[in-house]
């Protein structure tokens, strides 16, 4: 790639504070080639839609290995576990999923999620609590980090004593898919990823076991238990599932609340009224998710036949990038993009893609932000950003501050 190539520029971490110029340059060619070898870039909100409907597009980890290299393709290392449903096609993709939602949400379980909202309520009121007398707080390393953990170990039926062990094995392993943290030659580094992967798979495959044997009213007993139509899963497609659950969902909202919150502190106007009026927050999350996803592009797609999109025929086994983000921003499919306006009636967003592989954990990660971010709102009084932009982590997949310093004159009760 020369050094004016759009793709590198995408993945510069330069550009990762603000990469949306960058994007508006992109969507002059909508579907972009620039190298031999080299992914086709595609970032038109309609095309990235059509293609995530497309089944000539695969998302099999078998197909992505044969395209080629791709430094943006996020390592899936989970032990020797089989690929998660994520990372397979149509028909197994969709038993898996299927069995899977069904112990997540509608119809089998239509309160799983909305039944924690006490709960989620307790933790972030906790959360908050904890900062104590001080008017100064990371809001990544001490809010929007721990939260997810502790909600993925109260849905997954993790026991209370046990989560700060969970908690301990789940830091190196998300780092360790981080490709801009990932350090290969720092054996350190690697072989604290492999121990936590290890200790992790262990303590959820006995815990597992008790569940079969006992199962209780968690997901990770209905993954265990279940025998649908579709049969049941084995020991290992529940464990990949529930290391997927963990690893997809705390990334990205982690991401999702922390890129809120600095939208919000940019916009003190808007949060200011999310204080007075908890009822906008829905709505705002949706917006956030259309303006700053936290799942920017999604590389892990290869052809499996010859595709056309505008007149560019995309041969058979070459990769695709869909830019999401830069698609959440195309003046073709919203008016006015670049505004960040809460009340936009017109809001189907691709934040959590589309298709059969759209997120499977968005209802838990909409009520999670929608929390979180309407209590920060309400408990702190002025909060203001310490440095802006803050530090961004080198993810150019999974964007979003690594921290975030706000300073605030006090915690309303």
């Amino acid at each position: 790639m020369t050094q004016d190539s759009i793709v590198r520029r995408i993945t510069d971490f330069a550009n990762r504070a603000d990469p949306y110029p960058v994007y508006r340059e992109l969507r002059k060619t909508p579907v972009l080639h620039e190298e031999e070898g080299g992914p086709y870039v595609i970032s038109s909100y309609w095309d990235i839609e059509a293609l995530l409907h497309d089944p000539r597009i695969s998302s099999d980890a078998a197909n992505l290995a044969a395209a080629g290299d791709d430094t943006l393709l996020q390592s899936e290392e989970t032990g020797g576990l089989p690929p998660s449903f994520l990372r397979l096609d149509p028909p197994e993709h969709d038993r898996l999923r299927r069995i899977a939602n069904s112990a997540f949400g509608p119809p089998h379980r239509p309160h799983r999620i909305d039944g924690m909202r006490g709960e989620l309520q307790k933790i972030v009121t906790d959360l908050i609590d904890g900062f104590g007398d001080a008017r100064g707080v990371d809001l990544v390393d001490q809010f929007a980090y721990p939260f997810p953990v502790t909600v993925i170990c109260r849905l997954l039926g993790v026991p209370r004593e046990d989560e700060p062990r969970f908690r301990a094995w789940v830091d190196p392993l998300v780092a360790s898919l981080d490709p801009g943290t990932r350090r290969e030659a720092d054996e350190e580094f690697a072989r604290t990823a492999r121990e936590a992967r290890m200790q992790l798979g262990m303590y959820l495959a006995g815990l597992a076991e008790e569940r079969a044997k006992e199962p209780r009213d968690d997901l990770l007993s209905d993954l265990v238990n279940s025998h649908g139509p579709d049969g049941a899963m084995t020991m290992m497609e529940v464990l990949s599932t529930s290391v997927l659950l963990l690893i997809a969902g705390h990334e990205t909202t982690v991401n999702l609340i922390t890129n809120g919150m600095l939208t919000l502190l940019r916009h003190p106007d808007v949060l200011e009224r999310l204080r007075h009026e908890p009822d906008l927050a829905p709505r705002l999350v949706e917006e956030l998710l259309r303006y700053e996803p936290p799942v920017q592009l999604v590389p892990q797609r290869t052809c499996i036949t010859d595709i056309e999109v505008r007149g560019v025929t995309i041969p058979k086994g070459s990769r695709i990038w869909l830019v999401l983000a830069a698609g959440n921003r195309d003046p073709e499919r919203f008016e006015d993009p670049e505004r960040f306006d809460p009340d936009r009636e017109d809001i189907q967003h691709l934040g959590f893609g589309s298709g059969i592989h759209i997120c499977f954990g968005a209802p838990l990660a909409r009520l999670e932000t929608q929390i979180a971010l309407t209590e920060l709102a309400r408990r702190l009084e002025n909060p203001r950003l310490v440095q802006d932009p803050p530090p961004y982590r080198p993810n150019a997949v999974l964007r979003g501050p690594r921290h975030l310093e706000i300073t605030f004159d006090g915690i309303r009760p």
